[in-house]
């Protein structure tokens, strides 16, 4: 069993940077890969980033590479997103999620993951 928490949301206008943060509970954290989604008011939950168990594969987006970063400390059972200039259209709430799966091309697949955090929310002003 896994128990993840977001944290880090918040309100930020265009061009800025948030950090976020997902804690995770368990002493197996290091053993599952780590997915970050967002669901925006009346859309769908999307794909973000994905991040393999060793850091060794990830996987982003189209429309947040180049500004977003996912990175993972397993001592610290901690998975981050770093975001960088960020535009409007990136508001939404972020959830954090956990599974095991293979192959990686499966990172963009909710289904792929059996833990999921409440959300935080991201805010970006114009």
């Amino acid at each position: 069993q896994v128990q993840l928490v977001e944290s880090g949301g918040g309100l930020v206008q265009a061009g800025g940077s948030l950090r976020l943060s997902c804690a995770a509970s368990g002493r197996t954290f290091s053993t599952y890969h780590m997915g970050w989604f967002r669901q925006a008011p009346g859309k769908e939950r999307e794909f973000v980033t994905g991040m393999s168990w060793s850091r060794a594969s990830t996987a982003y987006a189209d429309s947040v590479k180049g500004r977003f970063t996912i990175s993972r400390d397993n001592a610290e059972n901690t998975v981050y997103l770093q975001m960088n200039s960020l535009k409007p259209e990136d508001t939404a709430v972020y959830y954090c999620a956990a599974g095991r799966f293979s192959p990686y091309s499966d990172y963009p697949r909710s289904q792929s993951y059996n833990y999921w955090g409440r959300g935080t929310q991201v805010t970006v002003s114009s």
